[in-house]
């Protein structure tokens, strides 16, 4: 993987030390899916973002499956797959881009077991709706895709 290893631009005035930017690039293979996962990890780690061990467990399951989409749905027309991690006052964000110009939809949950696969949008949703996250999917200008997902540092308290 290529990472820029720091921050794009500084924080703000009033920010705190954790906050940033960083962009990285792997390729589009099996094994960048635990390497960005790791790489995702240990950037939060290292930056001391007081992200709690929900959030995290769920931020590491959204990375691992938007990097197997991509690394499984775009490999042949996009070799190498970007990475953008965002740190906030409040939120984390990760997105991952991919040369494909195919829009994923989330497929509907199958409680017949027929098929085996294609859920991975669909639990990305579910775990950013679990924790009053957001996510989407955006075209790019030179004609890929970027899917993001964005949590709060800390689980919503239960209702």
């Amino acid at each position: 993987m290529e990472s820029s290893g720091r921050a794009l631009q500084p924080p703000p005035a009033g920010a705190v030390a954790y906050e940033g930017t960083w962009r990285f690039t792997a390729p589009a293979l099996d094994s960048s899916v635990p390497r960005v996962r790791h790489a995702v990890r240990d950037l939060v780690r290292r930056q001391g973002a007081p992200v709690s061990t929900e959030v995290m467990d769920g931020l590491l399951l959204i990375v691992s499956e938007l990097v197997t989409n991509s690394v499984r749905h775009a490999a042949l027309l996009s070799p190498e797959l970007g990475v953008e991690m965002s740190i906030g006052s409040g939120w984390v964000r990760v997105a991952v881009e991919d040369g494909h110009p195919y829009r994923p939809k989330a497929l509907a949950a199958d409680p017949a077991l027929e098929h085996v696969g294609g859920r991975g949008l669909l639990l990305v949703k579910a775990v950013c709706a679990e924790f009053a996250g957001t996510c989407d999917v955006e075209q790019t200008a030179a004609g890929g895709k970027v899917i993001w997902a964005c949590l709060p540092l800390w689980a919503p308290a239960p209702a």
